[in-house]
């Protein structure tokens, strides 16, 4: 390491003096890298905020329970009880007429106006009840064998609906992780190998003076790295204000969407492009040395 710090000047130079042989094709080459990483980006920022919404939901589940009218309060009670007690539920309670009209006033907005044209509150009484996601087969068995019950309404086309999507986005995200990684690797090898043949002379020289090759293949790798990086820093700047974007469009017209905090989110997101960057400009740049070396 002291070695290398020493050399730095002329480990500078040397980048300098590649990029520059070739500069139309490295520039091209990281605008290419910063493409890809910000498609990576958006890409895995769509699968955690699909996931969380979907974490969300399924924490709120729940299912309502609608009961015969002709039972009494007391009964309605007692059914309620009954159902606190069934393996799998967390919470039960009574939602009456005039709860239920003003959930479906919040829920409607300016469009709950025309609840006005009804006469009579045309809502009925239910129990709300919450339950663990993963007991509901359960627990809808249990509460069909439970007299009173007339009809109960949930979700669960909604949430294998959400499930089948946040597996698509998974695939999606995996496939292009992968994607993203072949095609990091290619680049930054041809360019390390295109260097290579362009600097031949000086290195032949190097290695006549006895310089190691470690010390000839380090400006090298530097370059990978400052491509891949260099890609990686600027594709997180257009992930971050898309996502700046994406949040102002949802959070207006659909507030009651839970997307995680954009701030983890880009954080996140700095951490893991920062990571897999680095890690592909190391991995293609010895990846382009050594098939430099086996063409010799």
């Amino acid at each position: 390491m002291k070695h290398l710090l020493n050399n730095a000047d002329y480990f500078l130079k040397e980048v300098k003096a590649i990029v520059r042989i070739n500069l139309l094709s490295n520039i091209l080459s990281f605008i290419s890298t910063a493409l890809i990483f910000f498609i990576l980006a958006m890409v895995i920022s769509g699968w955690w905020m699909s996931n969380h919404v979907i974490a969300v939901i399924q924490g709120e589940a729940e299912i309502n329970a609608y009961f015969a009218e002709s039972i009494s309060s007391a009964e309605v009670i007692q059914l309620a009880d009954a159902i606190k007690r069934i393996d799998g539920v967390r919470e039960a309670q009574l939602i009456n007429e005039g709860q239920a009209y003003a959930r479906m006033v919040e829920i409607l907005g300016k469009e709950a106006r025309v609840l006005e044209y009804f006469d009579e509150n045309p809502f009925s009484p239910f129990i709300e009840i919450k339950i663990h996601l993963e007991r509901m087969d359960a627990v809808l068995a249990e509460l069909h064998l439970l007299s009173g019950i007339e009809h109960v309404r949930d979700n669960r086309d909604v949430l294998e609906r959400l499930r089948n999507l946040a597996g698509i986005i998974r695939f999606l995200g995996y496939l292009i992780v992968t994607a993203v990684g072949i095609s990091t690797l290619v680049i930054i090898s041809h360019i390390i190998r295109q260097g290579i043949d362009n600097n031949r002379e000086q290195i032949n020289t190097l290695r006549l003076l006895g310089a190691p090759e470690s010390f000839i293949a380090f400006p090298f790798l530097l370059v990978g790295l400052l491509l891949s990086i260099g890609g990686g820093i600027l594709a997180t700047m257009l992930a971050a204000y898309a996502l700046r974007y994406v949040y102002a469009q949802v959070a207006g017209p659909l507030p009651f969407i839970p997307l995680p905090p954009r701030e983890t989110l880009v954080l996140n997101l700095i951490i893991l492009i920062a990571s897999l960057s680095t890690f592909l400009g190391i991995a293609g740049s010895l990846f382009g040395l050594f098939a430099a070396k086996n063409n010799q």
